[in-house]
């Protein structure tokens, strides 16, 4: 006779019914995407952004518990919104921020400075803030990217930050355990952002992506928020860096 027993490394799908999760940065690109997916997954949502009428917008359609429009760097403005969190969460995502690419000929040092240390601040707050509201075993996903990899004009800060954060990631997933945190490396994801950044050069950049890349398509938001939704649901995973580029690292350039 013998007896079923379940494979602990079967896939599950995942499953937020019940769990609450913040999203910060939420009214749009990756986080707006990654709430979509919380909510497809049964899950509360708490969101956070800067715009106060994308707040409002995504709020309409998503019916969050509660939202929040405040600037994530501000660090009064960070703690407070931790503070009045009405009680204790699953997990927070955080996709607030923007790379800067400034080559040093024309940087700004006041300017370099505040950038990079406004976003190691922000990873800090959020594990400084968040230790008492989110349940153990819960998660803290962070967003950084894979392109600072490689060294280029203008890469300077974004290179220490690439650097900076799975270093910082691995670090914190150790202090705040049973807590997990881990990170998520995109390469180039097709969102309004990227569009601010590029500006006319967007559509021959898509191009070349869907020519070059392996999986022959530009990675885009949803991809992004699956793997996001992946961290928070696999209690197996803490302290890592997970990229996300369609294989954008493998091109020789």
């Amino acid at each position: 006779m013998t007896t079923a027993t379940s494979d602990p490394g079967t896939p599950r799908r995942p499953d937020l019914a019940d769990q609450t999760v913040v999203v910060i940065g939420g009214s749009a690109g990756i986080g707006l995407e990654t709430a979509r997916q919380v909510r497809e997954g049964g899950g509360r949502l708490v969101l956070a952004g800067r715009n106060p009428e994308r707040l409002e917008e995504a709020a309409d359609e998503l019916h969050p518990l509660s939202t929040a429009a405040f600037d994530a760097t501000d660090n009064d403005g960070l703690r407070q919104f931790f503070h009045d969190l009405p009680g204790p969460v699953d997990h927070v995502m955080v996709t607030a921020g923007s790379p800067s690419y400034r080559p040093l000929s024309g940087m700004d040092l006041e300017a370099a400075r505040r950038e990079f240390g406004q976003r190691l601040a922000l990873t800090l707050g959020v594990a400084l803030y968040s230790r008492d509201k989110v349940r153990a075993g819960g998660t803290l996903v962070f967003m950084g990217g894979t392109g600072g990899r490689r060294p280029g004009v203008g890469m300077t800060v974004v290179s220490a930050l690439t650097a900076a954060l799975p270093a910082l990631t691995a670090n914190l997933a150790l202090e705040l355990a049973p807590i997990r945190v881990n990170l998520i490396a995109a390469g180039f994801v097709d969102t309004s952002l990227s569009a601010s950044l590029l500006g006319d050069q967007l559509d021959a950049r898509r191009e070349e992506l869907r020519a070059t890349l392996p999986i022959r398509r530009v990675v885009g938001p949803a991809d992004v928020a699956a793997l996001a939704v992946h961290l928070m649901c696999n209690d197996a995973l803490t302290g890592g860096t997970y990229d996300i580029d369609g294989g954008q690292q493998l091109l020789s350039r």
